[in-house]
């Protein structure tokens, strides 16, 4: 059985349609038209115990929704959501115990009180051990050196020290399953690295199960075996990450180190897209053409140094990928 079971899940929205102008509004208020919105159209996945997922889509695709319908907090307007064999929303509180969520935008800390009692707080709302608590709180502020700031009030911290305290406050309770929505939203490089370390480490040392949904892709490649791609309500892509790049972008990239420079190629196989001294940067049609023969027809018109082929950047397969589905 798998950890979380998707089965049809959909969910509807009633909203007012509003039209331009004052008139617009005034009849709006007066004889309002509501029309059903499709927040989520009958989408089915599960996810192994283990898994770090990503599941990414454009603005307003549906993604907060599902997370939101799988933790409980929405109910489901047809389909089902199980959390370990349990429905969410039947037995919220058994199922809760074993879920750490961080909402980007949204916080679970206290902002009048310490971080660290945040935390206490946290631990009596769980009902944790408190030999259990300490030994957490103790490896969750050493992991994500917390030991400068977990005295400090919440409102005091910056965006970085919130963020972590946010992850830490999610794992207090030592959860099987956590559901991450934009938690590197606004930190910087060293901020977001920070970030993805402690999740590896956790998924790898305690087999907690990630659900990850964001906007920058870099999460995705470092973290994910495994993406999910939701587009207007509906899963439009599920499986091993590398193979859904290679599916789906009709081209690789060669890098050549050449021995001297040159200013063109003239190889109709392949775009130069970029030259920098003697080094340059050429794309061809992988579905097309092999990587050796590409290789060896340059090789006959230039002197290579050195070389390598990388798979199409994963930014450019989700936009591919988001364009595909609005065709």
């Amino acid at each position: 059985m798998a950890q979380i079971e998707v089965d049809h899940l959909s969910k509807q929205y009633q909203v007012i349609k509003k039209k331009k102008g004052f008139r617009g509004t005034l009849h709006s208020l007066i004889k309002p038209e509501k029309v059903m919105v499709e927040a989520v159209d009958d989408i089915s996945f599960d996810i192994q115990k283990g898994e770090v997922v990503g599941y990414i889509g454009p603005n307003g695709a549906g993604k907060s929704t599902t997370i939101k319908m799988m933790i409980g907090i929405l109910n489901p307007t047809s389909g089902s959501v199980h959390i370990n064999g349990i429905s969410p929303h039947e037995h919220r509180k058994e199922v809760v115990r074993n879920l750490g969520v961080v909402f980007g935008q949204r916080t679970q800390l206290y902002w009048d009180l310490r971080l660290g009692e945040s935390f206490e707080l946290l631990k009596r709302m769980y009902d944790v051990d408190k030999k259990a608590y300490e030994h957490t709180v103790a490896e969750l502020t050493e992991v994500l050196q917390l030991q400068d700031f977990i005295d400090t009030p919440v409102r005091q911290l910056s965006l970085g020290q919130k963020m972590r305290g946010e992850l830490a406050a999610a794992m207090i309770h030592s959860p099987s399953i956590l559901f991450l929505d934009e938690p590197t939203i606004g930190l910087d490089l060293d901020a977001k690295q920070a970030m993805r370390e402690f999740i590896a480490n956790i998924n790898r040392q305690r087999n907690v199960t990630v659900l990850l949904t964001t906007h920058d892709l870099s999460d995705v490649s470092e973290l994910c075996k495994r993406l999910i791609v939701i587009n207007k309500g509906r899963v439009v892509e599920d499986g091993d990450l590398g193979g859904i790049v290679q599916r789906m972008s009709p081209y690789r990239v060669i890098t050549l180190e050449l021995r001297s420079p040159v200013t063109e190629i003239r190889c109709p196989k392949v775009t130069l897209d970029k030259v920098e001294g003697t080094k340059i940067w050429c794309r061809f049609d992988h579905h097309q053409y092999s990587a050796s023969e590409i290789i060896s027809e340059l090789a006959r018109e230039t002197e290579i140094a050195d070389l390598s082929v990388l798979d199409a950047d994963i930014e450019d397969t989700v936009r591919l990928i988001y364009h595909k589905d609005c065709e």
